[in-house]
C-alpha cells in the first residue's frame, strides 16, 4: 500500500487521466505537483514516478520524449529501500520495462526507428523484473504491440525476441 503522499497525489492525477478521462486536469495536477517538489532536484521516486505520468499527458511528442526522459534518469538514482519505505510494490528493477517501452514508443511517434528499437530490446531485457499479474501483462502486451509497429515478430511466450 502506497505510504508515501506525493506518491499518493500522482496516484490521483493518474486516475483523473486514465479512469476520468481528464487528460488536461490531471497534467494540471502533476504540473502543481512538480512544482511543490522542486522540479529535478526532487526525490528521485518522486521526479520518477511523476515524470511517467506527465508524459503520458502531454499532446506534443517531442514533450512526451523529454519526461519520460527525466523519469528514466531518475529511476537511475532510486534504491530499493527507497520504493519500500513508500509503500510502492515494484522493485527499482520493475520500473525499467515500463520506462523503456514508453520511450520505445516516444521514439516510434518520432521516426526515430532505430532508437525505438533499442528502447524496446531494453524494455525486453527488463521485463523478468515483473510478475505474470495484471501490470506485467499491460506492459507485456504494449510491448508486442510497439513490436508489430516496428516491423518485428511478436513476443514468444518468454517475453524476449530471438
Amino acid at each position: 500500500m502506497i505510504t508515501d503522499p506525493t506518491i499518493a497525489r500522482i496516484g490521483e492525477g493518474v486516475t483523473l487521466h486514465h479512469h476520468q478521462g481528464q487528460r488536461e486536469a490531471a497534467r494540471d495536477v502533476f504540473a502543481q505537483i512538480w512544482d511543490d517538489i522542486g522540479g529535478e532536484q526532487g526525490d528521485p521516486l518522486h521526479v520518477c514516478v511523476l515524470a511517467h505520468a506527465m508524459a503520458d499527458v502531454q499532446d506534443d511528442a517531442h514533450q512526451e520524449l523529454m519526461w519520460d526522459l527525466r523519469a528514466l534518469a531518475a529511476a537511475d538514482l532510486i534504491t530499493d529501500e527507497r520504493v519500500a519505505e513508500a509503500g510502492v510494490t515494484l522493485s527499482v528493477a520493475g520500473l525499467y520495462p515500463s520506462l523503456h517501452l514508453n520511450l520505445s514508443e516516444c521514439y516510434r511517434k518520432l521516426d526515430d526507428l532505430g532508437r525505438a528499437r533499442e528502447h524496446l530490446q531494453q524494455a525486453q531485457a527488463t521485463i523478468g523484473a515483473l510478475g505474470d499479474d495484471e501490470y506485467g501483462q499491460l506492459i507485456k502486451s504494449g510491448m508486442e504491440r510497439i513490436a508489430e509497429q516496428l516491423g518485428g515478430e511478436p513476443l514468444p511466450e518468454n517475453g524476449h525476441l530471438e
